[in-house]
């Protein structure tokens, strides 16, 4: 954590801040530990203060390691005011994308410093992951891919979509994991047309395709993996584009390596999908990061053109959705490593149908 707050110091210099006011909980985590539900951090250039209630006070000492605890005894305003005027701060960078207007009318109203805009700062740190990091995604994905193999073991004709989500999230918690990274999606038969058709009361029939995307949060990181399958023949039609989809899949896997742009990786199933014919069938972008959140940078996507590093960790889920017949979508995740990528998600990708 004490490397991550050093990190966050050299951005705030080059920013001419002298603190960072820390809300968002998913970037207390990173830079703290903490794993409550109510904080603040303010880091400054030279201290490093954890500001928390009664209720948490214990539980801050336990999970931080460099950071003073400020037990508030009042507003939480207050407790911060005072440390601005103790350390004489005078601009004072803030989370805009996760301060509210009434949050910031308060923290305008009570300090006397500038209010810097400053999202992003800490999630472009986190974009690169460290060695604990990546081995929690890790035990996410093997999680992940173990409850797609239940699935196929236990899916039957006649259940409904919601009915496999609940199978699958309940067995993945029995694993270790803590909850799911999002809304199960199991879309079937012509529902597998929709890129995020989230699991409805329809029943699985013979001869649906079924797309399921999936994954799940261990000790606060997250897995996201689509597997798609059949339950008898889904025909021709379809099995080719499975194939299309698949071919294009396992080439932006070839490409992904460090110093390719996420523009060019996209590019890549963009391409193969286009010159097959479903160009306009294929909407979203190929992939995203992911990590303590289920969408974070880098994406692979035609707007991106940062360069891929060491240590991302990046989904990547091209796919074709046909109105009226049915949808492919095939998504691992890869851990970017100096001579290309590791793929953390290993179900097969072969087309299996039950």
């Amino acid at each position: 954590m004490l490397n991550r707050i050093e990190k966050l110091r050299q951005g705030m210099q080059a920013q001419v801040m002298d603190a960072f006011f820390v809300t968002s909980s998913e970037n207390l985590r990173y830079l703290t530990g903490f794993t409550g539900t109510a904080g603040y951090a303010l880091i400054t250039l030279d201290h490093a203060y954890f500001i928390t209630d009664f209720r948490y006070v214990e539980q801050a000492q336990e999970q931080t390691e460099g950071f003073q605890i400020i037990q508030q005894q009042g507003p939480a305003a207050d407790a911060i005011v005072k440390l601005i005027e103790q350390d004489q701060l005078s601009v004072v960078g803030f989370e805009d994308d996760f301060v509210t207007y009434a949050e910031y009318s308060v923290f305008e109203e009570n300090f006397d410093v500038e209010l810097a805009p400053a999202s992003g700062m800490i999630e472009f740190l986190r974009e690169q992951k460290d060695d604990a990091e990546v081995a929690l995604i890790q035990k996410a994905c093997e999680i992940a891919d173990a409850g797609f193999d239940y699935i196929l073991k236990t899916i039957r004709p006649g259940m409904t979509e919601i009915e496999v989500a609940n199978q699958l999230d309940f067995y993945m918690r029995s694993l270790g994991a803590s909850g799911v990274s999002f809304d199960t999606i199991v879309a079937s038969g012509y529902r597998s047309a929709l890129p995020h058709g989230v699991a409805s009361e329809k029943k699985i029939a013979q001869g649906d395709l079924i797309t399921l995307d999936f994954g799940c949060v261990y000790q606060g990181y997250v897995s996201d993996i689509t597997r798609t399958f059949a339950i008898g023949d889904p025909g021709e039609g379809l099995k080719e584009i499975y194939q299309i989809v698949l071919h294009a899949q396992e080439a932006v896997i070839k490409a992904c390596k460090p110093g390719v742009s996420g523009s060019q990786l996209d590019q890549v199933a963009r391409q193969i999908i286009t010159d097959a014919g479903f160009g306009k069938e294929f909407g979203h972008s190929t992939g995203h990061g992911i990590g303590l959140a289920i969408h974070e940078g880098p994406n692979l996507a035609a707007s991106n053109d940062r360069l891929l590093k060491v240590g991302n960790v990046v989904t990547d889920e091209p796919g074709i959705y046909v109105p009226g017949l049915g949808g492919v979508r095939i998504e691992d995740d890869l851990l970017v490593i100096p001579d290309g990528n590791r793929r953390l998600t290993n179900a097969t990708k072969e087309l299996i149908i039950l």
